[in-house]
């Protein structure tokens, strides 16, 4: 299943786990596109609250450019960089021609949506 990926202007096609947190995130997004304002992290990550919790697999994971995944059930991050830490895996950017230059240094507001 794909998921798109707007930031800003530039938007993106993920390819989604298969797992009980994108479960529910795909319920949410059946609802519209879910947005969320996201901040910029130790310079590898862009983190922003969910507003409610997703069920959570967690598992020592090292991440990599254009990683979604769910940190401590209720946030989701985006990668631009790597980090090792426990994560539930939701998806991966396909191309990311362009991702860094869209996620840029500061604050970022991302919607998520079903095609």
């Amino acid at each position: 299943m794909k998921m798109n990926v707007q930031i800003g202007s530039s938007t993106f096609i993920a390819t989604l786990e298969s797992n009980e947190a994108v479960d529910a995130l795909v319920g949410m997004m059946e609802s519209g596109p879910v947005t969320i304002s996201m901040s910029d992290y130790s310079g590898f990550e862009k983190v922003g609250a969910l507003g409610t919790s997703l069920p959570t697999s967690d598992y020592q994971t090292t991440t990599q450019a254009g990683d979604i995944v769910l940190y401590n059930g209720d946030q989701i991050v985006i990668f631009y960089g790597s980090n090792s830490w426990n994560y539930t895996r939701l998806g991966k950017i396909d191309d990311l021609t362009g991702w860094e230059d869209a996620l840029g240094t500061g604050n970022v507001e991302a919607t998520f949506s079903l095609d």
